[in-house]
Parts: C-alpha cells; structure tokens; sequence
C-alpha cells in the first residue's frame, strides 16, 4: 500500500488521514506522528530486524510499523498493568472473546457502573474493563481521579465514544498480525538495555512527561515517574537507530546536547485542535530537513 509522503516540516498532520489501528482513545497518543515514523525508517539503509516501542501505550507507532511490515519484528512494552492486560489479551487466543463482548455488551450508564463494580482478576476481564474505561472516562483517561463523560461528543454522553464494531475490527485486525508482534509488560528502559547491542534495531520512544510536565502527567497517567537523565544515558548506547518525541522543553534539548544528540521542533495538534510543538530528539534528524 503506498501513503502519502510526510508533509514539509512546519506543516501539521492531518490525522484523518492516518489510518487509526489502535483500540484505545489515548491521551498524548502519536496518531499525527505516524508519517514522520514513516519518514524516518525509509531513511534508514536497513529493514529493522526489530522495531521497539518501550513505553507503547496506546501503540500506534509500533501498530502501523506492524501492519505496513516496516520491520520484521515489532515488541511493545508497557508497564501500566490494566493497559498491559489489553495488549496480552488481543495477543493471544482470548482475543476473540474480547471482541465478542465489546459487541455484546449493552452500553448504558448503569451496566457501565455495575460491570466495573465487579473485581476481576483475570486477565482478560480486567482487559475488557478497560477498553470500558478508556472509551467512556473523561479524555480517555484511566488514572486516578478520572471520571465518566457526562455529555460526550455531540451530546451523546456515555456512549459518545463507544464505538463496538470499530473497536472489535481493530482488535481482530491486530490479531490477524499478531505473529509480527511480540509484548512484554515491564519497564521500558530495562527493554532499551536488552536491545541496545542490535545494530538492526530501530527504537522509538515516546515516555512519561518531564518534571516541567509533571503535573499533566499524574492526571493522565498510572505511571508517570521516570528518571529522564537514565533514560537519555541508556538511549546513547544504542547501536541501532533511536528517536525520541518529548514535550518541548529547555531541559530536554540540554540533556539531548549533553548526549550528542540532535533536536528538532515540530508541530502537532492535541485533542482540542490547538497547535502545540514538541520536541523530536534522534542522533541525525537529517531526513526531516
């Protein structure tokens, strides 16, 4: 399938135009940095042997890297342990039953509270109470703190996002490809550390937000802590090719200076259409120029 090339730099993404692959509505995703993604690795005079998403999320990224087989192999990694059952479970032979009952589930405000009053604890069931939280809390946020939309797109309220048919066509899609994919639950950096010796290894990192954002970050996330300086240590030993997208911040580019790496600012838009730029940090970002 042949896409679109990137738009020039200084131009902001449609994302309309970027197929969505995700079953998650995730806050911070990277949806409108996909032809970038694309970009990079066309760029690259290898096929990744592995690409790897350490703080996956939401997994677009690694997703499309998948789907359009931009590397042999794809490993996504989370550590946040409700969004790490939702990857385990589309992954494996529970997938279908996952997919049957987000179509078979009646989407009302008092099912929605009577099923996530239930404690579960296997894996596929917290899986399911998931998808329900991210697709009918405020924003998409499952964090602490987060509540259910009170009126949703166009009024809708609780069903204002709930959208079964989509949701269960991208979990069974991504299963389709799921011998491309390979998912570890555990800490991104860790991950970094096993795959920094491949030459043919392509990374993309996309983590938790600095102490600038940290405030942002305990809202929309679990697990929003990381030790950025560790992070940026254990990038520079990577024998493949990294790039990282961070919120733009002068403490970034001083540690992305102090690493040898090269920066570069590029314009997006958040969940509310307002323009924001961030910070894309690689060793060589000649192919955006």
């Amino acid at each position: 399938m042949l896409f679109d090339m990137a738009p020039p730099m200084g131009c902001v993404v449609n994302v309309a135009s970027v197929p969505q692959r995700s079953p998650f509505r995730y806050p911070g995703g990277k949806t409108w940095l996909v032809p970038r993604i694309r970009q990079w690795l066309a760029s690259l005079c290898w096929k990744p042997s592995v690409f790897l998403e350490p703080f996956a999320g939401g997994a677009i990224v690694g997703l499309t890297v998948a789907f359009e087989k931009l590397a042999e192999k794809v490993v996504l990694v989370e550590l946040d342990e409700e969004v790490a059952a939702v990857w385990t479970t589309i992954l494996s032979d529970d997938c279908e039953w996952l997919a049957e009952r987000i179509l078979s589930f009646d989407m009302t405000i008092e099912n929605l509270r009577r099923e996530l009053a239930h404690k579960v604890t296997s894996v596929k069931k917290i899986a399911f109470q998931t998808i329900l939280k991210n697709r009918t809390f405020h924003g998409g946020i499952m964090a602490q703190g987060s509540g259910l939309v009170k009126y949703g797109e166009n009024g809708k309220g609780i069903k204002s996002r709930w959208y079964p048919e989509t949701i269960a066509r991208r979990i069974r899609a991504i299963a389709d490809i799921r011998d491309r994919i390979e998912f570890i639950h555990g800490n991104g950096i860790r991950a970094i550390r096993s795959y920094n010796s491949s030459k043919r290894t392509a990374i993309f990192i996309d983590p938790p937000y600095t102490a600038a954002g940290k405030k942002a970050g305990t809202r929309l996330y679990k697990y929003f802590e990381l030790d950025h300086e560790l992070l940026f240590a254990e990038t520079a030993k990577v024998q493949g090719d990294i790039l990282l997208t961070y919120d733009n911040a002068s403490e970034l580019a001083e540690l992305a200076f102090r690493y040898g790496f090269d920066t570069q600012t590029i314009q997006m838009k958040n969940t509310h259409h307002a323009k924001m730029t961030e910070l894309l940090i690689g060793r060589n970002l000649h192919w955006l120029k």
